[in-house]
């Protein structure tokens, strides 16, 4: 380093003067040679050490900024690592509801396909009773003066004449419906008949719908009288 140069140049003087006093001019030539080599050879050898430490100096900073580099790409690595965990957690999320979409799906299409099946044996058991009562038609008609029309929505109407002695054509009609449940369902009454409820609640507990035919026609008559 410059330090011990300096301290190398000090020690050579020193070591100069004494020599010079004790030797003579050619001991002293000789000296000066060795000491300008040995100055040549310290100035060569500075300055190769000197570059040695600019090149260190160079190669320091060429690290620190690799290293600055890295921690730079370490910084982005962990980003994207954080990055990729949220999307793939979000991609398990959205399988999950996926599946779980499927599954509702697949429960709604069960449910579904259990209430069509419902459906159809109500449907089917309701049409069985209309039929059965369109075939106790002439039955009625022959007995009691009943008219049934077979009207929209699988619904069936019926008209009672010859209640009124006073006119004979006057109608007395009700119509007869079968809901979600299977019963019979009267869903209207001309004239009104407040006893209507109670027979329909009868029949439904019974199945006897002759009998709930001819409690109506009965109620209808005496209706006629009042």
């Amino acid at each position: 380093t410059e330090d011990e140069i300096t301290l190398i140049e000090r020690d050579m003087k020193e070591f100069w003067t004494e020599f010079k006093s004790v030797y003579g001019t050619e001991q002293i030539n000789q000296t000066f040679a060795v000491r300008d080599a040995c100055k040549e050879a310290i100035e060569a050898l500075s300055e190769k050490w000197s570059k040695k430490l600019k090149e260190g100096d160079l190669m320091i900073d060429k690290i620190q900024e690799y290293k600055n580099e890295i921690l730079q790409q370490s910084k982005c690595i962990s980003e994207k690592e954080e990055q990729l965990a949220e999307i793939k957690s979000k991609l398990s999320q959205e399988e999950e509801q996926q599946k779980n979409l499927t599954d509702s799906i697949q429960e709604l299409k069960e449910e579904l396909a259990k209430k069509m099946e419902i459906v159809s044996s109500k449907d089917k058991a309701a049409k069985e009773k209309v039929e059965r009562l369109c075939k106790s038609k002439v039955l009625f008609e022959e007995r009691l003066g009943l008219e049934i029309r077979r009207i929209h929505n699988e619904q069936l109407q019926f008209i009672f004449r010859h209640i009124d002695h006073k006119d004979p054509d006057k109608p007395y009609m009700f119509t007869l419906s079968i809901n979600e449940q299977g019963d019979y369902e009267v869903t209207s009454c001309t004239p009104p008949l407040d006893c209507i409820a109670e027979f329909q609640l009868k029949v439904r507990e019974t199945n006897n719908f002759s009998a709930f035919v001819a409690n109506i026609r009965k109620a209808f008559t005496a209706l006629s009288y009042k």
